[in-house]
């Protein structure tokens, strides 16, 4: 495997990310933020918009606003009559990128849902209800990523993709020492879905890891 020095992803940056002005200026918000390294990559958010393309996405579900970069990248990318619902806790981070996403009109392509991701989740199985939605990101409380799961996996229809971040948790899923919750929760999550017969499944190394889950017809 290629050895990925600063220098080379400084390269891979230059000749592939294309980011629209409006993102470019999101994420340099986002960049100054104290949480900053919350943020997904945007070479990793590029490749999320890609695969929401290529499936025909219309309706994402993501589990974890924060600033909302990919929030508005995806939203982006979706056809009209498309929309995004994003789910936060905290309703400071969203407001970095309320802004933007207005300026990029995105705003009625993205509807913002603040509380408990788990009651959130909930409330959208009860209304739009089961395989309402073509795409799921999972970027959120680590230690809750199986609840989230299962509950996206409700949410996707037959043929959809959930993408979950952070799969890799710094190496330190495979450090048998760290019993932190949340690297307990991702090992055990990456375990669950490498025997999940209801998905097929691939797990990238890009950034901290994303793990794909194609929900089985």
């Amino acid at each position: 495997m290629v050895q990925m020095t600063r220098k080379l992803a400084d390269y891979v940056r230059q000749v592939s990310l294309r980011e629209p002005d409006v993102l470019r200026r999101l994420r340099v918000a986002t960049d100054a933020h104290p949480h900053a390294e919350w943020a997904s990559d945007p070479q990793q958010t590029q490749f999320l918009t890609l695969l929401a393309q290529m499936i025909g996405a219309k309706n994402v579900v993501e589990v974890g606003t924060f600033t909302g970069y990919t929030t508005c990248a995806l939203a982006l990318a979706l056809p009209a009559g498309g929309r995004i619902v994003t789910l936060d806790l905290e309703p400071s981070f969203p407001a970095v990128g309320l802004p933007f996403w207005l300026e990029a009109g995105m705003s009625e392509r993205i509807e913002l849902k603040l509380g408990e991701a788990i009651a959130s989740l909930d409330a959208l199985l009860e209304s739009p209800g089961p395989d309402s939605f073509d795409m799921a990101y999972i970027d959120c409380n680590k230690k809750d990523y199986d609840a989230y799961y299962e509950r996206c996996l409700g949410l996707v229809r037959p043929g959809g993709v959930i993408a979950i971040d952070n799969v890799l948790w710094g190496g330190s899923v495979i450090d048998s020492d760290d019993r932190r919750k949340s690297a307990v929760a991702i090992r055990a999550l990456n375990r669950k879905l490498h025997g999940d017969s209801r998905v097929n499944l691939a797990l990238l190394s890009i950034g901290d890891g994303l793990t794909l889950a194609w929900k089985r017809p």
